[in-house]
This record gives structure tokens, C-alpha cells and sequence, in this order.
């Protein structure tokens, strides 16, 4: 044995023949590669390679979606509303049906105060108000030249005012202008513009004990249901309506379970407008929520920019008119989302297109009046213009 030092470390005959050795920078590259990767079986390979990328890529295309179909591992449903019984029929003295609901028949009717925000929903305002108008004391409408997402838009209302001139005796209308603060939280803005409307109503003469619908403009409350709230004596102070839940017509019945809309006994200083949850009472059958239910697909693309859940355009295919169109035909979801329930057996009932209904029974009279203008509206016409 020669003096000195000796080495008798085991090499690596893979290693030993390629690391410390000169060569082109890839050469070199994919030897440092193989060294690091010898001891890894044919299986860990398929797996860092073939499936984790797949898996990556699949989690951000339906990260989404798991985390709605997950949503009752971690997210328990809200307490149930305590339905009321909602009884009607053309023939029945209006003494009856108070009687009928537990309550006594007034002497005279309440005053009844309409206040929505508006954004573009030219033809469901139309709808809506001839509902309402025999029953609504005043209409209120604001309308801001921003939407919830600092985008800047058009005063939709005022350029059609026109359209209205059957409400205008009756119309306390007014604009605000937007703060335009990017990248602020959407619900932000809209309670700003929530709390202007509290401070219209009141310049529209609203006092105590009148009724006052909160709804947006296409959450519609049917007119016999009002014309029942402002007769009738003891009805709750504030009871929220149940509508029936329509998508991009009233081909597409979802479900019943539509419920912001509310009706409130107005109290100075304690009721103030809002579109949340304000009571456990809830009024069975009592109107139509058709939401996404415009005539062109330009106003489709409007809305989902502009309403406060636009985290929900995830993609700029999204956005697409052929797609938007093969959507609202299939009764498809325009965000690619799952149902926002939050049982795994309403979750699954849910998934997949809406059928088709073709009951036009019960639909606003208005609507039916005018079948051939709003024909979009009814079943069989899922096809829109442009815009």
C-alpha cells in the first residue's frame, strides 16, 4: 500500500462515466439528470411525468368546481326559512284571502313604494312595472353610471325613458356617479349605491307603515301577492318572498327557492335597503326571478363583467358570442360552474343542464299580452340577436 490517501468509496458506473467529464452544456445537463433520478423505479417516473402535469393543469381548469362539490364537507346549509301558505284566486273577495292567511282585511290599502337598481334590464323594467303598476303608489329607480365593477356605463335608463312614460306621474328617478376605485371588492360599490337608494326613497316621500318592495329589477313580484300584502292588517313587518327561478327565459325553471326579494313595513330610521337575508319568513309562490334574461348577447357579456361575482369569468372564451349562445340553448351554465347547493344529493340532482319547460301557465300578464315582442322570453326561443 502506497503512502498518501486512498479511495475506496464505491462509485456509480452511470455517474462515474459521465459527471466531471467536458461536454456540451445539455450533454452535461441531462447526465446531472440521470444521476439525480437513479434509485427512482419506472412507476415514480410515470407518475412526475405522465400524471402530476395532467393533474396540475386539470385543478386549474376545475379548481372550482371541486371546491362547490366539496362545499358541504366544510359549509353547512342556512337555517330554513319558515314557509307561509300563499292562497289566490281571481274569484275570492279580498276579505277571504286575508282571513285565508291569518290576517284582518284593512279599510283601505297601504301606499306601496317600488325602489330597484338599475343597470340594463330595459325589457324586464317593462315587464315588471306593468305587473305592479295597478298596486304601486311610487316607482323609485336609481341609476349610476358605473357598474359594481368600476366599469363605466351608459345611463341605459335615461336614453329609454320614453319607453316609461306610463310611470313617469308616479317616478321619483335619480343618478349617481361612480367612484371608479379599481380593483376594489364589487360589493363595495353596490352597497354604496344601495345606501343612495335609501336616501331617494326618502325624497320620494316614503313614510312609516308603507309597504316597500326591495328586489332587484328582475326578481319581479307577482301583482296579486302586493295587492295582498297592502290590504291585508298584521302581515309580518318584514317578509321575504319566494319566486320562482328562471334562467335566460322562462323556458329554463331552475327551482322555487328564489328568496332575496322582501317586502317591508318602512320604519324610519331602522329599515334600510338591502338585498340579504332580513327574516325567517318567507311568502310561497309569490312571483319570478328570471335572471341572465336579456334579448342580445351583447347585454349577456355586459352583465357578467359588470355584476359582483365577475371572479366567475374565468376565461376569455367565456366571453365568446357563439359560445354564450350554444349555452343559453343547452340551458348550460355560463360560468362553467357547479350548482352553489350545499348537499351532495341537491348538488348531483342538479348537475347538467336545465330541462326545458314548456308551461307558459302563471307567467306575468304583461309578457303574455305582448308574446310577440318578448317571444325570446318564452319556450322554444332560445336563440338572441346580436346586439
Amino acid at each position: 500500500m502506497s503512502d498518501g490517501y486512498s479511495n475506496f468509496k464505491k462509485t456509480d458506473d452511470i455517474c462515474e462515466g459521465v459527471c466531471g467529464k467536458q461536454g456540451s452544456r445539455a450533454a452535461l445537463t441531462i447526465s446531472r439528470l440521470r444521476c439525480m433520478l437513479r434509485g427512482y423505479d419506472i412507476r415514480t417516473y410515470i407518475f412526475v411525468f405522465v400524471i402530476i402535469p395532467p393533474a396540475i393543469f386539470g385543478l386549474y381548469l376545475h379548481g372550482q368546481k371541486i371546491s362547490y362539490f366539496l362545499r358541504p364537507l366544510w359549509e353547512s346549509p342556512p337555517k330554513p326559512f319558515i314557509e307561509l301558505p300563499h292562497y289566490y284566486h281571481d274569484n275570492i273577495t279580498m276579505e277571504t284571502l286575508c282571513n285565508l292567511h291569518g290576517w284582518k282585511v284593512r279599510e283601505f290599502p297601504r301606499r306601496v313604494f317600488d325602489a330597484v337598481l338599475f343597470s340594463n334590464e330595459i325589457d324586464m323594467l317593462m315587464i315588471r312595472w306593468n305587473e305592479l303598476y295597478p298596486y304601486v303608489t311610487q316607482f323609485v329607480l336609481l341609476e349610476s353610471n358605473s357598474t359594481f365593477t368600476a366599469l363605466l356605463k351608459p345611463l341605459l335608463f335615461a336614453r329609454n325613458k320614453d319607453q316609461f312614460k306610463f310611470v313617469e306621474p308616479r317616478l321619483t328617478y335619480g343618478t349617481i356617479g361612480g367612484r371608479f376605485k379599481k380593483g376594489e371588492n364589487p360589493f363595495v360599490e353596490e352597497a354604496y349605491q344601495r345606501f343612495a337608494l335609501d336616501q331617494l326613497l326618502r325624497l320620494a316621500g316614503i313614510e312609516d307603515d308603507d309597504l316597500l318592495i326591495m328586489s332587484d329589477v328582475d326578481e319581479i313580484p307577482s301583482g296579486h301577492t302586493i295587492n295582498l300584502l297592502r290590504w291585508c292588517d298584521d302581515t309580518p313587518p318584514v317578509l321575504h318572498l319566494q319566486l320562482r327561478n328562471y334562467l335566460y327565459s322562462f323556458e329554463y325553471l331552475i327551482d322555487n327557492k328564489s328568496w332575496r326579494a322582501s317586502v317591508h313595513r318602512y320604519k324610519k330610521g331602522r329599515t334600510r335597503y338591502a338585498h340579504y337575508r332580513q327574516s325567517d319568513l318567507i311568502l310561497a309562490d309569490a312571483g319570478w326571478h328570471c335572471s341572465f334574461c336579456f334579448r342580445y348577447i351583447s347585454d349577456f357579456i355586459f352583465k357578467m363583467k359588470a355584476y359582483s361575482h365577475t371572479d366567475r369569468v374565468r376565461f376569455a372564451h367565456f366571453l365568446n358570442s357563439k359560445r354564450i349562445q350554444d349555452v343559453i340553448c343547452r340551458g348550460s351554465n355560463l360560468f362553467d360552474m357547479l350548482p352553489e347547493e350545499y348537499t351532495f344529493k341537491e348538488i348531483i340532482g342538479k348537475m347538467g343542464p336545465i330541462p326545458h319547460s314548456y308551461s307558459a301557465v302563471h307567467l306575468p300578464a304583461y309578457l303574455l299580452n305582448n308574446a310577440e315582442k318578448y317571444k325570446y322570453l318564452l319556450p322554444g326561443n332560445c336563440v338572441r340577436e346580436r346586439g
